[in-house]
C-alpha cells in the first residue's frame, strides 16, 4: 500500500519538477536578467538538499517502477513483492547514500569549509 503511493507521490513531485524546469527554461527566451536570477537562486542550500530530493524521488520511481512491471508481467512477480520492496528500498538506500556528497558537495563546503 504505502509503496504504491510513494510510487505516486514521486511521480507528481518529478511532474512538477519538469513543469517549472520547462518555464524557468522558458525565461530564456522572455528576459535573461530574470533567467540569471532564477539560475542564482538554485545555487542555494535549500535549493541543494531539494536536488537532492530530486535524486530520491527519481531514483525511487525508477526502481519501484521496475518492481511492479516484475509483479504484472512476472508470473511469480505477485508472490515475491514483499521481497522485491524491500529489495528495492535496500538498493535505494545504497545508492541515496553513495549519492550523498556527490550531490550535496556544494553545500557542505559552503555550510563547513573546503
Amino acid at each position: 500500500m504505502w509503496s504504491w503511493v510513494a510510487h505516486r507521490v514521486t511521480g507528481v513531485l518529478i511532474f512538477f519538477f519538469l513543469f517549472v524546469h520547462v518555464l524557468d527554461t522558458a525565461l530564456v527566451r522572455v528576459s535573461p536578467d530574470a533567467y540569471d536570477n532564477v539560475v542564482a537562486t538554485y545555487k542555494t542550500p535549500i535549493v541543494n538538499v531539494m536536488e537532492y530530493g530530486l535524486v530520491a524521488a527519481i531514483l525511487f520511481h525508477a526502481l519501484n517502477g521496475l518492481r511492479v512491471i516484475a509483479v504484472d508481467f512476472w508470473s511469480k512477480g505477485p508472490k515475491y513483492q514483499k521481497q522485491m520492496l524491500w529489495t528495492v528500498v535496500g538498493v535505494w538506500v545504497v545508492l541515496m547514500a553513495g549519492a550523498f556528497y556527490p550531490v550535496l558537495q556544494h553545500t557542505l563546503r559552503t555550510l563547513f569549509g573546503s
